[in-house]
């Protein structure tokens, strides 16, 4: 049998892989995957502590979690497409600004 202890440290290296990612990477898509990432380090702890005290709450919400950030993914993924199209590029020092310059305009 696995312990607590465990899980809790696979949910908090998980936290802090994807916390390391956001901070440290200028591509937008691997930003995405680090805060994924983090979601689901969340997700594991919540988890982990609801068979801790045989209680379904936590699962449920877990559950909904999931739900939620596969639709979040489709719209993720479509500003990332909408703004490579734009600036040719994922770097996210480019995208400063949310609004058009006459240069960009074609």
């Amino acid at each position: 049998m696995i312990s607590l202890t465990s899980f809790a440290f696979v949910s908090m290296m998980l936290f802090s892989i994807g916390t390391i990612g956001v901070i440290s990477r200028r591509n937008i898509f691997v930003i995405y995957m680090s805060i994924e990432l983090m979601l689901n380090g969340v997700n594991l702890f919540l988890v982990t502590f609801a068979r801790y005290h045989f209680n379904m709450d936590p699962q449920i919400i877990t559950v909904m979690v999931i739900a939620i950030a596969a639709a979040e993914a489709a719209i993720f993924l479509s500003i990332i497409i909408l703004l490579y199209r734009s600036k040719k590029s994922l770097d996210a020092d480019i995208f400063t600004s949310l609004t058009q310059t006459q240069g960009d305009i074609k």
